[in-house]
């Protein structure tokens, strides 16, 4: 069985847009986007690791304040790990693998830090260190006409990416799942000492660089999917 069709989950009080790949009662691994897109961003992704020889039942939601999900105001990263949580109960899993990127591993890593047995292996795709901005980032300003997300939601993660809760970083060593970290390398916009120093922080963590910029999974496809169904696969 291979869709992509959009099915909404109530989840954590919200309703969550979720795309899916994959046999039903294949291994899943769940996709976490990054800021400003939705789980359709994985779909070349998620469409190599549903398929034979080694399928996987595969999840792509689109976090609260994007895409075809609920907007319901409230976008800190903790909520939203809550939100993923949930969504898993749902799904009936009680232990998946997990690959985030940049704001969807922030995600991932809250849900490993604060709910342990329900990661199985962990994948964080050009994520930094919880360490505040200094200077911190300015406001953005909004774009003109109608946006695939919620404007507060920028506003809401801005503020957190200024001043990360300090419990982000002192529970970085409850991820105690194996956890395959990967840098976009010079060109990103993503301080790659920052992404070395999270690896670091994370008990038995691996780190690998890929020269692709922050766009790790779009930019270099073949080089990324080689990473991650090795590790997964293990």
């Amino acid at each position: 069985m291979d869709t992509t069709a959009v099915h909404t989950i109530n989840a954590n009080g919200i309703r969550l847009a979720c795309r899916t790949w994959g046999p039903v009662d294949a291994p899943p691994v769940l996709l976490l986007h990054c800021r400003g897109a939705d789980g359709a961003d994985w779909t070349a992704i998620a469409e190599r690791l549903a398929a034979p020889p080694r399928p996987h039942r595969v999840y792509a939601p689109d976090l609260r304040g994007h895409g075809h999900s609920d907007w319901p105001g409230d976008y800190r990263a903790e909520a939203m790990s809550d939100d993923i949580h949930a969504l898993l109960a749902t799904l009936g899993h009680d232990s998946t693998d997990v690959v985030g990127h940049s704001l969807g591993g922030i995600v991932a890593y809250l849900l490993a830090q604060r709910h342990p047995g329900v990661v199985r292996r962990l994948v964080l795709e050009d994520v930094c260190a919880p360490v505040p901005l200094d200077p911190p980032r300015p406001p953005a300003e909004r774009p003109a006409g109608e946006l695939p997300f919620d404007w507060a939601m920028v506003r809401g993660t801005d503020s957190q990416r200024n001043a990360p809760d300090p419990v982000w970083w002192d529970h970085m060593d409850r991820i105690t799942m194996p956890t395959l970290v990967i840098g976009g390398g010079p060109t990103s916009l993503i301080p790659q000492d920052q992404v070395a120093q999270l690896a670091a922080l994370i008990p038995g963590a691996a780190l690998v660089t890929l020269d692709a910029g922050h766009l790790v999974h779009e930019s270099r496809p073949a080089e990324f999917l080689g990473l991650v169904r090795e590790f997964l696969d293990r």
